[in-house]
């Protein structure tokens, strides 16, 4: 390392968000970045500890400590060719992953100042792109011919690697433009959708074929595929909601949470949505149930729509600030998360579950919330849930419900696209991401369930690796 001892005396800094008064009116990204220099001096802290616990907990395997050294000496381009030879996609990690490297560094577990990895992450891809480093690449053929079913991360991620394997690789989704979640779910104050479209536009130039608009299973068959790849990877995602089926779900007002996150890109991205379809949160008073993520998306939407109060709430207890003793390293510490979205204004409560949905006329008034309390177990296992019998009516017009996502194997939801070829109804992914029908594999969250980006990109990445054994004869 440059500087092994730097972080004695530099601390962290981050490049934190725009002013809440600017951002309230602006779908654009919130965060700042820092100048080239200042993001050179945090790379510097990288403290060269000898086991580096962040190169273990990234999922990619990223190689934190060498790209930190390469950027601290000014060397951008190197620094961009080791993080790409393990990110396909820095961009895009470098924006929304929720940094699992640094919760693992060890100036994290010692003084709570872990290395400003994601945001030099996110640095030096962008600096590589400015500087012309980044350049299309056209390997050379291998005759053989890959379909990849879905454009999200874990799709990109397998066409990407398939086609600089020499495979020619065709990406099929049923929306109107690639990226999935990428681009209908996160918010553009997140990550810009022109972030995505300068990365498509380079897999484009590369030789990748996107056929957009096309749902396998209506406007092509999976048999058809079969019969005209090579061999098929299934990147169809995680995108069934987790519903809430309790009184007066029907009523007008409730909705599931990509409804609102997907219409609202959609809009800002100049696709027609039909009018009986949009949601406007302007001037009413909006629930959201369910304390993660996209939760907070929905936030953060809302605001921007200036709802005239946002509430969110989860059946969850509150979990602690800073460290949380139940889950040490090398747990995923559950502490509590303020966003971006809920420093723009938000009630936060937990330890509620919604009883019933209110409503006059068939329009949403209201929900009947109850209080509850978590019983540990006397084994140490999960803990049980209680009904206090503290009720009480939370008034809106509008209820965003986020509380995950079914899982695509174990629904079946995967065996939908396998009833064209052979009628069955049932269809298995082994640990090698090969799927009970030949030629088929399958990665990302439509294996392991609604996940984080950069677990599905490293699916994505081994399920490439996978077709490339399989197509090759290894």
């Amino acid at each position: 390392m440059g500087d092994p001892r730097a972080f004695l005396t530099i601390h962290r800094k981050e490049a934190g968000y725009r002013p809440v008064h600017e951002r309230i009116d602006d779908f654009s990204e919130v965060e700042q970045t820092l100048s080239t220099g200042d993001r050179r001096i945090q790379a510097s802290r990288c403290m060269d500890c000898g086991v580096p616990f962040c190169h273990w907990a990234c999922p990619l395997g990223n190689k934190q400590p060498e790209w930190q050294d390469m950027l601290y000496k000014g060397n951008w381009q190197d620094a961009y060719l080791v993080l790409s030879a393990t990110c396909d996609f820095p961009e895009f990690t470098g924006r929304i992953c929720p940094a699992l490297c640094e919760k693992s560094c060890v100036l994290k577990l010692s003084c709570d100042e872990p290395v400003t990895i994601r945001e030099n992450e996110a640095s030096i891809v962008e600096v590589a792109f400015r500087e012309g480093y980044i350049k299309p690449v056209h390997p050379v053929r291998n005759g053989k011919r890959v379909a990849v079913v879905g454009s999200g991360p874990a799709g990109l991620v397998a066409a990407n690697r398939l086609n600089h394997k020499g495979y020619e690789v065709t990406v099929f989704d049923k929306h109107e433009k690639p990226g999935g979640l990428l681009r209908f779910g996160i918010p553009n104050f997140k990550l810009g959708k022109n972030i995505i479209d300068r990365r498509i536009r380079l897999l484009e130039d590369e030789g990748i074929i996107f056929r957009m608009n096309t749902c396998v299973g209506l406007d092509i068959t999976t048999r058809e595929l079969i019969d005209q790849f090579d061999a098929v990877c299934l990147a169809i995602g995680s995108e069934v909601p987790r519903d809430l089926p309790i009184e007066g779900r029907s009523l007008k007002g409730v909705h599931f949470a990509l409804e609102l996150l997907a219409n609202q890109n959609r809009l800002l991205e100049g696709i027609s949505v039909p009018e009986e379809e949009r949601i406007s949160c302007k001037g009413k008073k909006v629930l959201v149930i369910g304390g993660g993520d996209t939760g907070s998306d929905c936030v953060g939407t809302a605001n921007r729509h200036h709802a005239a109060q946002v509430m969110q709430i989860e059946i969850m207890p509150q979990p602690p600030v800073g460290y949380n003793p139940a889950t040490p390293w090398p747990m995923y510490p559950q502490v509590l998360k303020t966003s971006s979205s809920h420093e723009e204004g938000c009630i936060r409560r937990w330890n509620l579950a919604s009883n019933r949905f209110i409503g006059e006329n068939g329009v949403l008034k209201g929900v009947e919330v109850e209080e509850v309390e978590w019983i540990p177990a006397v084994d140490g296992g999960r803990p049980q849930m209680k009904k206090t019998g503290r009720t009480e009516i939370i008034e809106a017009d509008l209820v965003f419900l986020a509380m995950g996502f079914v899982h695509p194997v174990q629904e079946g939801i995967i065996a939908e696209l396998n009833l064209s070829v052979d009628g069955r109804q049932d269809i298995a992914v082994d640990a090698c991401s090969k799927t009970s029908v030949d030629k088929v594999f399958a990665c990302g969250d439509a294996v392991s369930g609604a996940s984080l980006v950069v677990k599905a990109m490293a699916s994505g990445k081994k399920t490439a690796a996978e077709i490339d054994r399989y197509l090759s004869g290894k």
